[in-house]
């Protein structure tokens, strides 16, 4: 039986390249997407044929839900219980960037509550709905195989001062606190979490700053001086799903090209 992994946000960019890594190495994938349909086919459809490469024969399903709402996440775990039976993998991947950047002496509420309600209430009370369940799994007689994981999908804002977004920073701020709190709370059933910390990455949403972002990775803002790419992001989660971090959780794995470093 394959290992299940839920993605969310996965239609497009980071999302849908950690679904293609998990479809490579054997997952069944359930796809999330909110709005675009034919993007999460595609996704579906790619995750198959790469699958089928490596001789895999897996399941790849989209399911439409918008985690900002509790009725949806709940819908979401009704289907995941009972089409697949089982949880092995949880990716905290959906987001949004406000849509319009404000200095924070003006920015009003409405962009704050959405951001609040996407980015963090969101991933939040899913990991709760989703650890609820991989402990029924792990606590069940006769459980064996691999244990259950958690990694949410962050950003460098979590810490980065931008105050023009101050909403999503503090969003992804709140977001960080998920997993030592999940990871302290899960660690008696052998449950590891993880947090993976992107930073400047090539996908639809940072592609109306590309400008701004080549001129100032050009002048040294990250040591490694490229942009990162969603697969970079999915190969960190493909080392945390093949055991390769076992004695590690709460951790954070920065995927930013070094930009966390403090240089003189």
């Amino acid at each position: 039986m394959n290992p299940v992994a839920l993605v969310t946000g996965a239609s497009r960019g980071i999302g849908r390249a950690i679904a293609l890594q998990l479809a490579q190495l054997g997952y069944d994938v359930i796809i999330n997407f909110v709005s675009n349909q034919g993007a999460a086919q595609d996704t579906a459809i790619s995750c198959r044929a790469i699958a089928m490469s490596q001789d895999n024969h897996i399941r790849a399903d989209i399911f439409q839900a918008d985690i900002s709402y509790g009725r949806e996440r709940e819908r979401m775990m009704t289907f995941v219980r009972q089409q697949f039976k089982r949880l092995d993998l949880l990716v905290n991947n959906a987001g949004i960037a406000p849509e319009l950047r404000a200095d924070i002496l003006g920015a009003g509420e409405e962009s704050f509550d959405k951001m609040m309600n996407v980015n963090l209430k969101g991933p939040y009370f899913l990991t709760q709905l989703a650890a609820r369940f991989m402990v029924e799994q792990v606590t069940a007689p006769g459980f064996s195989g691999k244990l259950p994981k958690i990694i949410s999908i962050t950003s460098i804002s979590a810490y980065t001062a931008s105050v023009n977004r101050g909403d999503y920073c503090v969003a992804k701020a709140g977001l960080a606190m998920l997993t030592p709190l999940f990871a302290a709370r899960l660690a008696e059933f052998g449950i590891n979490v993880y947090e993976i910390r992107p930073g400047i990455i090539a996908t639809d949403m940072t592609s109306a700053v590309k400008e701004k972002y080549d001129q100032l990775i050009a002048q040294g803002l990250t040591p490694l001086t490229r942009w990162g790419t969603p697969e970079d992001v999915a190969k960190a989660v493909a080392a945390i799903v093949q055991e390769l971090l076992p004695f590690s959780t709460g951790e954070v794995i920065n995927v930013d090209g070094g930009f966390h470093l403090r240089r003189l």
